[in-house]
């Protein structure tokens, strides 16, 4: 009797968190911007993201089918920099002694947004909340300029955050976001194949991250029929 009680509980709490997670938010869409710093993890720094901060800013738009899940795209601006002076590995004895490089970088992307409890403001039975951690996952395109030269890579960014929802219509968020770049260019084109060693494109140690603060508004109302009986 007790196991047949918990199985009964069981599926009613998954029905519950199925039925919220299905939930509609008011409204449609939602642009934002955002302000952080950026790190980078490459050829020419393999340790701490911090050693050498960049700055980025952000544009998103996103799409909100309901109060779990948001399809979202982006364009981001980043400026990276790294030395090899402080690092004992660095290039081969034919090489310079050091290298220090300033890139910049465009990213263009779209991701998918997963949000842990059910987001919004509303009323107390839909179980809603104005805070949320989530994680996001997607794929992109990034442009990086350095020493010159111009490099075009695909890219996967995967992240974690948390939002507040300050009014029915605002939103503010903090996230962290880690990159990898399928292009070993990000860096400059003096630290491409370092110590000659020749790799297949996946093995490149091009990464960078971003660290931003971001401010959203929501619009696009959703239409609301109700059915009334004659």
């Amino acid at each position: 009797m007790r196991t047949t009680r918990l199985i009964i509980t069981a599926l009613l709490l998954t029905a519950a968190s199925l039925g919220s997670a299905g939930q509609s938010t008011p409204y449609k869409f939602d642009i934002g911007a955002g302000l952080g710093m950026s790190g980078y993890i490459g050829e020419a720094n393999r340790s701490s993201l911090m050693k050498h901060p960049g700055f980025v800013g952000e544009l998103s738009f996103r799409y909100l089918p309901d109060v779990r899940w948001a399809f979202r795209g982006t364009l981001s601006l980043l400026t990276l920099s790294g030395s090899t002076a402080d690092m004992d590995d660095v290039l081969p004895s034919t090489g310079p002694e050091s290298y220090d490089f300033k890139s910049t970088v465009y990213d263009l992307g779209g991701r998918v947004e997963f949000n842990f409890f059910s987001y919004g403001i509303g009323e107390t039975y839909k179980r809603l909340r104005r805070w949320s951690p989530y994680l996001t996952l997607g794929v992109g395109v990034s442009l990086s300029s350095s020493g010159g030269e111009t490099s075009v890579a695909p890219s996967l960014p995967m992240g974690l955050g948390v939002k507040f929802k300050v009014s029915p219509r605002v939103n503010l968020a903090a996230e962290f976001t880690m990159t990898k770049v399928f292009g070993d260019k990000v860096d400059g084109p003096l630290l491409n194949d370092l110590n000659m060693i020749k790799t297949a494109f996946y093995k490149n140690t091009d990464w960078y991250s971003r660290l931003t603060i971001g401010i959203s508004y929501e619009f696009g109302r959703r239409c609301e029929t109700c059915h009334y009986v004659d």
